[in-house]
């Protein structure tokens, strides 16, 4: 390779420092099976199996250097799955800061390909990313302007040809039934309570000329649970080249 600035002469000199950690075949779950607003996380939680051999970088670098190295070279910043299936099994570990991923997200995972390729949504924006707290990494979602210390892993892949019959995530979540689900919740947290709340509280025949109001604060009550909590959802799970929700 013949370099033809003090710059990317450094990059090279980068690249050959590189320690790298052989990552073999393999499944791994990402994503959150909690929709509730404040606890939850993009979702749905779903499998995802990377068929070939890789290697990622042992230590993570500035995301800088990172994005100059992919110019340069056939390497490229680690996927969510490369990255997890790697932690999963202790071969990354220690980190510091919070690490950039090449997937970028704009609120779910539906319509991802599962076969380890980053997610690289139309008008995403926000970065996925790994933050290292007590040497334990957790998913965050950040803006891409985020004003952090950003790191990032290099992944050497040892074949770039993609699976055209890899398992997929639909489109589009299952509305119907996240729709009863909703109706189902609004009526049990929120309407009946305040029906039940009326009947031994308020005055008689409140009931009666009331229940409009009733009926809106119980709704008003039920969609407000949903900012701490929501039924987990399905877990969706590869099975040939199709994806199957299970609980």
């Amino acid at each position: 390779m013949v370099y033809t600035d003090w710059g990317t002469r450094l990059i090279g000199d980068g690249l050959d420092n590189i320690e790298w950690i052989r990552v073999d075949p393999g499944s791994t779950y990402l994503g959150s099976n909690n929709r509730a607003i404040i606890f939850g996380a993009p979702g749905p939680r779903h499998e995802v199996t990377i068929q070939h051999s890789y290697e990622i970088s042992k230590e993570a670098i500035p995301h800088s250097e990172a994005l100059a190295m992919c110019e340069v070279s056939d390497l490229s910043i680690s996927s969510e799955s490369e990255w997890q299936l790697a932690y999963d099994r202790g071969l990354i570990r220690e980190g510091k800061d919070i690490e950039v991923l090449e997937d970028r997200i704009s609120s779910s995972y539906w319509g991802k390909v599962c076969d380890g390729r980053a997610f690289l949504t139309k008008g995403s924006s926000l970065e996925i990313c790994r933050e290292w707290v007590r040497n334990k990494a957790t998913p965050r979602y950040l803006p891409p302007t985020a004003s952090v210390r950003k790191l990032a892993r290099m992944v050497r892949r040892g074949s770039r040809d993609k699976n055209p019959i890899a398992p997929r995530l639909p489109k589009s979540p299952p509305t119907r039934r996240i729709l009863l689900e909703e109706i189902s919740i609004i009526i049990l947290l929120g309407i009946i309570p305040s029906f039940l709340w009326a009947h031994f509280n308020a005055s008689p025949g409140y009931i009666e000329s009331g229940w409009p109001g009733l009926i809106l604060g119980g709704v008003i009550l039920g969609i407000l649970s949903g900012l701490f909590w929501r039924p987990k959802q399905p877990t969706w799970w590869a099975d040939g080249s199709k994806m199957f929700p299970r609980r």
